[in-house]
C-alpha cells in the first residue's frame, strides 16, 4: 500500500474513533463528568508519556514548559480542558446532536477568528459560508426557543485552541503531553478529593475506579480514545493532500450526529434538518474555497511542521 493511501485510512480511521466516541461517554452516563474528565486527562498523560520515552523524546516536553510559548500553551491547555469538559457533560446529559453541530461550525468559527483577531480578510465564499452558518444558528433558535449555547461554545472554546495553538513548533504528541500534564493535578487532586469522599458529583461520594468493574476497566481506555486518534491523524496528515485532510473534519461530527439520532435516540427535529442543511451548504462553499486558496481551517489544526496539534 502507498505511503498516500496509508495516510488516507489513518485519517479516515482517527476521524471515525473520534466520531463514535460519544457512545463511550454515553455509555459511561452514570459516571460524573468531572470524574471521566479527570481520567481522560491522567490516562492520556500516561500514554503520550510512554510514547514519548519510547521515541527518547520526553525532554521535548520539558524544553516546551520552559520555552518562550509555555504561557500560550498554558491558555490553550485551560481552553481544550474546558472544550473536553463541555462536551463529555452534553454527550451524557443528552446533547450529541448539538455537539456535533459545533464541530460542523467550528471550520466557519475559525475563519472569523482570524478576521477579528489577526486582520485577515474574507473571501467571497467564505463570507457566504460565514454567512450561512449564522442564518443555521439562528433558525436553530427560532425554532427550538433557545440558541445552541453547547455548539456555540464547542465551537469557540476549539477553535480558540486552533489559534493558539498556530505556529507552535512542537508535534502533535509532544505538545499535548505537555498540556495533559498542566491539567494533571488538577485531575489528579479531583480524584483524590472524589475518592476521599471530600467531594461529591450526582450526590454520590467516592469515585467509580476501582469501586465498580465496569468502570475500572472503561474508564482507562478514555487515554486510548483521547490518544490513539490523534497519533493516527498526525501520522495520516504527514501523508495525505490538504484537501482531503480538509474533507475528512466532516467525518468526525457526521458520525456523532448519526450516533445521537440512531444510537442514543435523541430527536432531530425539521428545525434541525433545516440548520444542518445550512451548515452543509456553508461547509461546501468553505470546502471550495479550501481547494482554491491556502486552508484556512487547517492552518488552525496543522501547526509549523504540518503535524495536527488539536485533539477533538
Amino acid at each position: 500500500m502507498r505511503e498516500a493511501s496509508k495516510g488516507v485510512w489513518a485519517v479516515i480511521a482517527a476521524c471515525s474513533i473520534w466520531g463514535v466516541a460519544p457512545l463511550y461517554y454515553k455509555h459511561l452516563a452514570y459516571v460524573p463528568s468531572g470524574e471521566i474528565l479527570a481520567h481522560r486527562t491522567v490516562w492520556t498523560l500516561l500514554m503520550f508519556g510512554f510514547v514519548l520515552v519510547l521515541q527518547g523524546r520526553l525532554a521535548d516536553i520539558g524544553a516546551l514548559l520552559r520555552g518562550p510559548e509555555r504561557g500560550r500553551l498554558a491558555i490553550a491547555t485551560l481552553f481544550i480542558s474546558v472544550n473536553w469538559g463541555m462536551f463529555i457533560v452534553g454527550v451524557q446529559g443528552g446533547h450529541g446532536v448539538e455537539a456535533s453541530l459545533g464541530y460542523y461550525i467550528f471550520p466557519l468559527m475559525a475563519v472569523v477568528l482570524g478576521v477579528v483577531l489577526l486582520g485577515e480578510r474574507l473571501t467571497p465564499l467564505q463570507g457566504v459560508a460565514v454567512g450561512l452558518a449564522a442564518v443555521a444558528v439562528a433558525v436553530l433558535t427560532y425554532g427550538l426557543g433557545v440558541a445552541p449555547v453547547l455548539a456555540l461554545a464547542l465551537a469557540a472554546t476549539f477553535a480558540v485552541y486552533g489559534l493558539l495553538k498556530r505556529g507552535l513548533r512542537a508535534g502533535a504528541v509532544a505538545s499535548v503531553t505537555a498540556e495533559v500534564l498542566l491539567m494533571a493535578p488538577l485531575a489528579v487532586g479531583w480524584l483524590i478529593a472524589v475518592h476521599g469522599g471530600f467531594a461529591t458529583e450526582f450526590g454520590r461520594a467516592g469515585g467509580w475506579f476501582g469501586h465498580g468493574l465496569e468502570a475500572t476497566l472503561m474508564l482507562p481506555l478514555s487515554g486510548l480514545i483521547t490518544g490513539g486518534p490523534l497519533i493516527l491523524f498526525s501520522w495520516g496528515a504527514q501523508r495525505v493532500r490538504l484537501s482531503t485532510l480538509g474533507l475528512s473534519q466532516y467525518l468526525n461530527p457526521s458520525l456523532q450526529a448519526l450516533c445521537a439520532v440512531l444510537v442514543a435516540g435523541e430527536p432531530f427535529t425539521r428545525w434541525h434538518a433545516a440548520a444542518f442543511g445550512l451548515i452543509w451548504a456553508a461547509l461546501a462553499l468553505y470546502s471550495a474555497e479550501m481547494w482554491r486558496t491556502a486552508p484556512g481551517m487547517l492552518r488552525f489544526i496543522l501547526g509549523a511542521d504540518g503535524r495536527a496539534h488539536g485533539a477533538a
